[in-house]
């Protein structure tokens, strides 16, 4: 397969169904190179979705196509353009940074000499080079991340599937992690996976928001901010007026100020000329989607 120019990865009328649960349903989409957020609560079909991407997981229904060809077909050579970094992958203490990798390596079939210069390179790619010597066990949590996207990165991967990546990484460790993904994107199809916004919206292309294994919008970030115009507050309340809006789960944040409360929250319905209307953000998006999934069923 060409490296130069990555084919597109398109998904077409995905679903998945454990028993009578229905984990994904009807889901079509095309990703081209470009970083994609994918957004949605705990049980959305996000993991689902990309075991399906990763052919890890055979679809009840339709099929996943890269360069135009079923990717269950493809079998190894779709393997040999992707790259993922799961939630829980074990990192073995006792290696070497640049050990662990060349077992990875190894595990994908490169041979001794390619194995060693791949991860040299890998590590180079997300700035451990100087510590490719190192025991892991040494690694903070943040090198530790690197690390699972460096294992990622062997065999330059056309296709990245990044599955909370920034997970219980402190602010600074996740803008490094962040800007390295961001760094090493360029005509790669990177699918991200996060709970974290503030992680994917500076840097998506296009978020995709799902619920209850289902689609619901997608696009820029500015255009989803867009669809939820109006819809957006921020102002000073008095207690029972920010006990009412409390009430609703909408409140995107609050500050205590003395007797009063300033507030950020969702509007019941779009007021374009309410006096606290405020610019929505991807938060402010994911709020208005989402502030009622503890309440409801979801999907795996």
């Amino acid at each position: 397969m060409q490296k130069d120019r990555t084919p597109a990865l398109t998904a077409q009328h995905l679903s998945k169904r454990y028993g009578k649960t229905r984990a994904l349903s009807d889901f079509s989409y095309t990703f081209t190179p470009g970083i994609y957020g994918l957004l949605g609560p705990n049980g959305a079909g996000k993991s689902t979705l990309m075991s399906l991407i990763s052919s890890t997981l055979r679809p009840t229904g339709g099929r996943v196509q890269y360069g135009g060809r079923d990717v269950l077909a493809l079998g190894a050579a779709y393997r040999a353009v992707l790259g993922v970094v799961p939630q829980q992958m074990p990192l073995y203490d006792f290696f070497t940074g640049q050990e662990y990798l060349e077992y990875i390596a190894a595990l994908k079939g490169m041979a001794r000499r390619p194995a060693a210069e791949a991860a040299r390179r890998a590590l180079e790619s997300v700035e451990l080079a100087d510590q490719g010597g190192a025991r892991v066990g040494g690694y903070s949590g943040g090198m530790k991340q690197r690390l699972l996207l460096a294992q990622a990165l062997l065999g330059d991967p056309a296709v990245l599937i990044l599955d909370e990546p920034t997970a219980g990484l402190d602010p600074r460790q996740r803008i490094v992690l962040r800007n390295l993904i961001t760094r090493i994107s360029e005509n790669k199809i990177v699918i991200f996976a996060t709970h974290v916004v503030p992680d994917i919206e500076p840097i998506a292309r296009e978020v995709l928001l799902l619920r209850r294994g289902r689609l619901i919008d997608a696009g820029p970030v500015a255009r989803l901010c867009r669809s939820i115009e109006g819809c957006v507050a921020e102002e000073e309340l008095d207690p029972d007026a920010f006990a009412a809006v409390a009430a609703t789960g909408r409140v995107v944040n609050f500050q205590p100020l003395g007797a009063r409360y300033r507030v950020r929250y969702l509007l019941q319905a779009p007021d374009p000329g309410h006096p606290g209307a405020a610019a929505p953000t991807l938060e402010d998006v994911y709020l208005y989607h989402f502030h009622d999934s503890e309440k409801s069923g979801a999907a795996l």
